[in-house]
């Protein structure tokens, strides 16, 4: 009866220490996901976190050119990976995630059609390239191909970094030569963007004053 007591008793360790074994080696390959990649969908609408980590993911954006069309997809891409339906958690909408104050001030106030309009999103970011490159005139004279904390500044990166931060913290960035470097929520920085969409040609869009869509 003793044997039988201590044949069970051992048997029984030898299970338990199995299934830790098991379990601790099932966690070891439970590979964890960054916030920055989880994308939860609700109906036609997802919420998209982004920030610097997404860079070294395998996705990368199509290229087309260095033209005005492979700029804003570039840019697209980054943003909202070319979605018209992307709201972010922070309210941000579209393809090229926009502001409800910026799109106000191009003259577009409806939230719901704009994002059931890639044409109505179109026409805005072209508008606002627009409407950015002539607020910041002097600052692409001034700075074009001028390097920045190993940066070397085009007018592409500059407007990119526009739509980023604003025209404002723009001027901040270039007039401090790099010190006030803002982030967005994500942790996208000016000099990030002025890094990854530097080289465009964006000639084809011509600034203008108070643009409106």
């Amino acid at each position: 009866m003793k044997r039988w007591i201590s044949f069970i008793l051992h048997l029984a360790m030898i299970v338990i220490l199995t299934s830790f074994v098991s379990y601790t080696a099932t966690k070891q390959m439970d590979l964890k996901i960054p916030d920055s990649l989880k994308v939860v969908t609700n109906d036609e609408v997802f919420v998209l976190q982004d920030s610097l980590t997404s860079e070294s993911t395998l996705v990368n954006p199509p290229y087309l050119g260095n033209a005005y069309n492979g700029f804003k997809e570039a840019l697209a891409f980054k943003e909202s990976q070319g979605r018209y339906g992307v709201v972010n958690t922070l309210g941000y909408l579209g393809k090229y995630q926009f502001g409800l104050s910026t799109l106000n001030l191009m003259g577009v106030y409806d939230a719901n059609s704009f994002l059931n309009d890639p044409k109505l999103q179109e026409r805005t970011f072209e508008t606002n390239i627009a409407r950015n490159k002539w607020i910041l005139r002097r600052d692409i004279k001034r700075f074009n191909g001028k390097r920045i904390r190993g940066v070397v500044v085009t007018e592409s990166g500059i407007l990119a970094a526009a739509h980023l931060a604003g025209a404002g913290n723009v001027k901040k960035y270039l007039r401090s030569y790099g010190k006030d470097d803002v982030a967005d929520a994500y942790g996208s920085n000016i000099s990030y963007y002025m890094r990854k969409f530097a080289g465009f040609d964006i000639s084809t869009i011509q600034q203008k004053r108070n643009a409106k869509v």
